[in-house]
């Protein structure tokens, strides 16, 4: 790496900034064989300065730069000189570069690039870091919004029922809840499937036929994916206050089995006295 110094410019006062080697090995070689040439006055700040690019001790004119120079060095190199955006320029480099800057593996911020631009304000930087596609969809993965929201849970596949033709009548999937399984086979459709009702499809861990299941030798266990909604994920990530949320907010909400989690809590009806008129 080397140092650049950038000349006052209509960006901004003169400052320096970092470039690859390869940058300052190329022009130290141009110096070496560019023809003599005088100073120049520094329109901007009345400084006698040694220009770079000098043509006839003229000042190389952006027409010039684009219209002959880059064209040249494209038939060159064996590119075309133009793509869907139109002719290759040298503005279209700097914004190519200030891109490339910001959706490398290790990207400058936003102003860093700013500084290393020379742009007086990060809204001008903003018009030239143009995020990449790919850049985009690796952030999006890093932020795993749809992972997030998906909770694994373990699933019992009663294979003895399943090949004996019994599926039919009895229970042969059971998703394990830690405290019970349920028998539902729409288990990812329940709407209490984080806040268990425990309605006649639940099988408590403790009961005989719980522990005549886990005995068995021939179940498949897998693991099953269920997305989960925000006040779910909540329920499960956050804490006590957010479960009790969850569970009244499915008092009134049927389970498979048809009762409501609060009918089989068995609340109690309440009682008003009303005085009896005399």
């Amino acid at each position: 790496m080397c140092f650049l110094d950038v000349p006052v410019n209509k960006t901004s006062t003169a400052f320096t900034k970092p470039v690859d080697s390869m940058v300052g090995e190329a022009i130290n070689r141009w110096e070496k064989v560019r023809p003599a040439q005088s100073k120049l006055t520094d329109e901007k700040t009345g400084e006698s300065v040694d220009f770079l690019f000098l043509d006839r001790m003229r000042h190389v004119s952006p027409g010039y730069l684009n219209d002959t120079i880059i064209p040249m060095l494209c038939r060159k190199a064996g590119i075309p000189a133009q793509d869907v955006r139109g002719n290759i320029t040298s503005h279209r480099a700097r914004s190519t570069i200030a891109s490339q800057l910001f959706n490398a593996k290790e990207p400058m911020t936003l102003f860093e690039l700013q500084q290393w631009l020379g742009h007086s304000t990060p809204a001008a930087t903003q018009h030239y870091a143009k995020i990449t596609p790919t850049k985009l969809a690796k952030s999006y993965a890093d932020a795993a919004y749809f992972a997030r929201n998906l909770r694994a849970i373990d699933v019992l596949i009663d294979q003895d029922l399943v090949k004996s033709g019994r599926a039919a009548d009895e229970s042969w999937k059971f998703f394990d809840l830690g405290h019970g399984f349920c028998t539902y086979d729409f288990f990812d459709q329940c709407p209490h499937r984080m806040a268990c009702a425990k309605c006649a499809f639940y099988l408590p861990k403790g009961s005989t036929k719980a522990q005549l299941l886990e005995a068995k030798t021939n179940l498949l266990r897998l693991r099953q994916e269920i997305p989960l909604s925000d006040i779910e994920l909540a329920a499960v990530n956050e804490g006590l206050d957010a479960y009790e949320a969850l569970i009244n907010k499915l008092s009134e909400v049927p389970t498979p089995a048809g009762p409501t989690p609060r009918e089989l809590a068995g609340f109690p009806l309440v009682q008003l006295r009303q005085p009896i008129p005399k």
